[in-house]
């Protein structure tokens, strides 16, 4: 099987072509592959399929590394539209794109960053899933004897976001790992902290479900962010940086589609054997 290996600010991904051949990979096969020792090693593995819809130029799947198949993933639908690309599967440079939940549009730059349009933010409880009686900007759970206050949001995925006073030093891997699989959100939660530097930058780092925490994630930087402009403490035009680099948001709030843009990259083509 061939297969090309993709990253976006240290988010990386094992891109293959399903237009022409179909292979159902097994969760252990998913798990073996994304093995940074024994495998190709991966956050996430893309399967590009063919559309079976007029308005939809392709389909993809995304699969995480524990080998569970998510809604959505920034990075990971910058990295396949330059694929298509690169690869000129596609000559134009406005794609449309759709995962099992949702559509996007995606624009190559002359830069060759990648601008899409993630579509509108959802802070409905029930459409993230999350269990709450009520919609709420704010939520708390005590984790700890401590209270934690986090918003959530639904980017096409679940997020729950926390704002922190110290970025560097607060516990990502403890507090992420007890929220993504905490009982109030059924389908598990990508979990983002960030620390606020101005109105129009912030610092974020993203625990993911079924991955830990990751150099970067681009739905992750929309959540921030869309959380950030809700709670009235962000502008309208945003820069998040991550360990992996600067991802931009572009979001005019309720009502309106909220913009990525950030970079994509090809590392290399391989051939595996299953």
């Amino acid at each position: 099987m061939f297969f090309s290996k993709m990253e976006s600010l240290g988010n990386d991904f094992m891109v293959v072509d399903m237009t022409f051949k179909k292979y159902h990979f097994s969760t252990n096969e998913i798990v073996h592959l994304s093995n940074r020792n024994y495998g190709v090693g991966f956050d996430q593995l893309l399967l590009i399929e063919k559309s079976k819809l007029n308005n939809i130029d392709f389909f993809y799947r995304i699969f995480n590394a524990n080998g569970e198949e998510v809604e959505q993933c920034g990075n990971g639908v910058r990295c396949f539209c330059f694929f298509l690309y690169k690869k000129k599967i596609i000559k134009k440079r406005i794609i449309s794109v759709m995962t099992s939940k949702i559509k996007m549009i995606c624009k190559i730059l002359d830069n060759f960053e990648i601008l899409v349009n993630m579509g509108k933010p959802n802070f409905i409880p029930k459409k993230i899933p999350f269990l709450a009686n009520e919609e709420k900007k704010i939520y708390s759970l005590k984790i700890f004897e401590e209270k934690v206050y986090f918003s959530v949001v639904s980017i096409g995925n679940p997020h729950c976001v926390l704002i922190v006073n110290e970025i560097d030093t607060y516990n990502v891997k403890k507090i992420g790992s007890i929220l993504e699989k905490h009982n109030l959100f059924p389908n598990k939660v990508n979990v983002g902290f960030f620390q606020i530097l101005s109105r129009n930058k912030i610092i974020l780092r993203v625990y993911e479900r079924g991955v830990g925490e990751t150099k970067s994630c681009g739905s992750g930087a929309c959540a921030a962010v869309a959380v950030g402009i809700i709670r009235g403490l962000l502008d309208s035009k945003v820069s998040v940086i991550l360990e992996g680099g600067v991802i931009k948001i572009f979001w005019k709030g309720l009502g309106h589609s909220l913009f990525m843009s950030g970079p994509a990259n090809h590392v290399y083509d391989g051939l595996i054997y299953l």
